[in-house]
């Protein structure tokens, strides 16, 4: 395929491939079609046949070229695949699309400090599990550290305090930035205000610009609650201190905390699952133990 896109890519192979398209030809008749010496248009051709786009045969003492369809067809069909990855529905592609117009928006309305106080953002997800697994994922630096980010992003360092007044610092990097070579994607720091284990969490925290000045402050609440499926969690933002240079960051509130609660709940259904698997192998167990059946002793 490299070779294929590469005989394809100069600008006179591509007039020949046109020309060809029409009907078979000889090398002198494509060369004084194409505007080109007859010596240049011959190695053209031979670049395009080595890479299978056009076949050649002689003909008394003309060299005919032709195009080969099937290898373009395959090059179709292969670039249809790569537009309906891009194009799928909830897709990279269409999460992009809807940030470039949150940040179009939010970069018109960044006038002036301030211009965001007082917005607010809410969150809702009923999520498996008990609120004691859920808090473990909200309050635990090792497992916070694995759902707390944007799908395109990892947490490359994390300090999470779970106390009033603890310490909380966060850096993400590129998903595919393993080996730290590309820039901090981003930076943020803050303060745990509220802690009430298994119902209610909240603090500050605060993104950082480009010189390490806060770019606004958003204050955090989550409150969790029991129910008969698992546990609800409703996530409240409010922003505060906004400067001009928050637009960037606040246009992405929405949709990457939104895909953070995402992997939240992925994470927690394998759990669930597995307990539902224990739980299950605990209960066989405990019938086999008591079973009183006299057919069993026989």
């Amino acid at each position: 395929m490299d070779e294929f896109l590469a005989a394809l890519a100069d600008p006179a192979r591509w007039r020949l491939v046109r020309l060809l398209a029409e009907r078979p030809r000889s090398v002198g008749i494509l060369a004084e079609l194409a505007g080109a010496r007859q010596p240049q248009t011959t190695k053209h051709l031979q670049t395009l046949e080595r890479a299978g786009i056009v076949s050649s045969q002689r003909t008394g003492q003309r060299r005919i070229y032709a195009l080969r369809s099937a290898p373009l067809r395959e090059l179709s069909a292969e670039l249809g695949r790569l537009a309906e990855t891009a194009d799928r529905p909830g897709g990279a592609g269409e999460t992009h699309q809807r940030y470039q117009h949150s940040l179009d928006a939010e970069r018109r309305a960044a006038d002036q400090p301030g211009w965001a106080d007082g917005r607010g953002f809410h969150f809702r997800r009923q999520l498996p599990g008990p609120p004691d697994a859920v808090w473990r994922q909200l309050t635990e630096p090792s497992l916070l550290a694995g759902w707390w980010a944007p799908a395109d992003l990892r947490t490359s360092e994390l300090v999470f305090e779970p106390e009033p007044g603890g310490r909380i610092v966060l850096e993400f990097r590129d998903l595919e930035d393993t080996d730290g070579r590309e820039p901090v994607a981003g930076q943020a720091e803050g303060r745990v205000d509220d802690v009430r284990r298994g119902e209610h969490l909240g603090y500050r925290l605060s993104p950082l610009s480009a010189d390490g000045s806060p770019a606004f402050t958003s204050h955090v609440d989550l409150d969790l609650w029991p129910t008969d499926t698992g546990t609800d969690l409703e996530v409240s933002w409010r922003i505060t201190g906004s400067t001009v240079d928050a637009a960037d960051f606040i246009a992405g509130i929405e949709i990457g905390f939104g895909q953070s609660l995402d992997t939240l709940a992925a994470i927690l259904a394998p759990d669930l699952h597995a307990q539902d698997r224990t739980t299950s192998a605990t209960e066989q167990d405990t019938d086999t133990i008591g079973n009183t059946d006299p057919r069993s002793t026989t």
